[in-house]
């Protein structure tokens, strides 16, 4: 029902308030949204009618577990995820509710375990990338295909996104240079590519393989036969200063994250922000599938997609136990919902056995533009 309570972590942060809107959009009217600095949540009570702003410490095992009493369903925006890992889950099972993170991958699964939720679901990795990244291409791949994936663009880069990128580096979350090939990851099978033109972008760009776990995961899931997946630069600003960090001691990589704020920041000088998320299915006829999204803030849309989990656990479209969102999310009703959403400019989706698109949503850009249409 609606009436039950939600409470958002990080509910007014640049992820958690576009998912606290949306929840209220849905039509859910008890809506905690918590955090550290209360006062910045002041903005949404305009907006949304009987809304609770409070403080949370999620470091402080009291105030987490105040913060998650009485809810039915704890929706964790905050971050850095990779030093959160499983403690917000936690606090959500003891308060017997279901759970639903925007990002967390497999250290926080992992940390969690597959006990901890029996009767209750929880959602690990339900935002942009991790998340849709592994559900959209479902949309269109098959057994058998060899599929190619290009995500990025000029977005800003937050503090709490900064440090995300910076821990995420290692095995758990993926391999530089790797491609799926014939049911294993492949090791260095692929090289970065540069100034590259590519058909959903709006400018030739630096596309970087690095196959994510989430990828490796569908590609196993799917049965492809290739998979072949690019990190998309406008410039070498971002992959140069992950270089660096990279290279230094694992110890001071935190005093990176604000040349990682600096360097999106440097390419966004002189362009509209723009992020792309396109899947191709590659067929050697020419007549490929494929689905591309083009949106202006990944931030929010994350937040739009974390709402979706949320009301399809509410909604027991999930079963119990601990799952990550591109496993048990609806691809084809995730897509519907979003192509409706004003965070996105355009969802097009194209069947190879079609002349024109299975399905397109398209919404003019601010100066009338009309990129990412097949």
């Amino acid at each position: 029902m609606a009436d039950r309570l939600i409470a958002a972590l990080g509910g007014y942060g640049e992820v958690g308030a576009t998912a606290v809107r949306r929840l209220a959009e849905h039509g859910y009217t008890r809506i905690r949204a918590g955090g550290r600095n209360p006062i910045r949540g002041r903005t949404l009570f305009g907006e949304i009618p009987n809304l609770e702003v409070s403080y949370v410490d999620i470091d402080d095992p009291g105030s987490l577990a105040e913060f998650c009493s009485d809810a039915e369903l704890v929706l964790n925006c905050a971050g850095p995820s990779y030093r959160i890992l499983d403690t917000v889950a936690r606090a959500a099972a003891a308060a017997g509710a279901h759970y639903v993170d925007v990002a967390g991958d497999v250290p926080a699964r992992r940390a969690l375990g597959t006990t901890t939720f029996t009767d209750r679901a929880a959602v690990f990795s339900a935002g942009l990338m991790p998340g849709l990244t592994g559900l959209l291409p479902r949309l269109v791949a098959t057994a058998g295909d060899r599929v190619e994936i290009h995500v990025g663009g000029a977005v800003r880069m937050t503090p709490a996104s900064a440090a995300d990128i910076l821990l995420a580096n290692g095995p758990d979350f993926g391999e530089s240079l790797a491609a799926w090939r014939s049911g294993t990851v492949t090791s260095r099978a692929l090289t970065p590519l540069r100034r590259v033109e590519l058909p959903e972008f709006p400018e030739p760009v630096d596309a970087m393989p690095f196959l994510p776990t989430e990828s490796t995961r569908m590609a196993a899931d799917l049965g492809l036969a290739e998979l072949r997946f690019y990190t998309a630069y406008v410039s070498e600003a971002i992959p140069s200063a992950l270089v660096m960090a990279w290279a230094d001691d694992p110890e001071f990589r935190g005093g990176y994250i604000e040349t990682l704020t600096r360097a999106a920041m440097s390419d966004l000088r002189g362009r509209d922000p723009y992020y792309v998320l396109s899947a191709r299915v590659l067929a050697d006829s020419g007549k490929s599938s494929s689905v591309a999204l083009h949106a202006a803030d990944p931030y929010q849309l994350s937040g739009a997609v974390a709402a979706l989990a949320a009301v399809a656990v509410l909604r027991e479209k999930v079963r119990p136990g601990v799952h990550f969102a591109d496993e048990v999310l609806d691809p084809r009703s995730t897509a519907d919902a979003l192509r409706h959403d004003p965070l996105v400019q355009s969802l097009t989706i194209q069947a190879a056995t079609s002349s024109s698109a299975d399905h397109v949503a398209h919404r003019e850009t601010d100066n009338g533009s009309r990129w990412g249409q097949p």
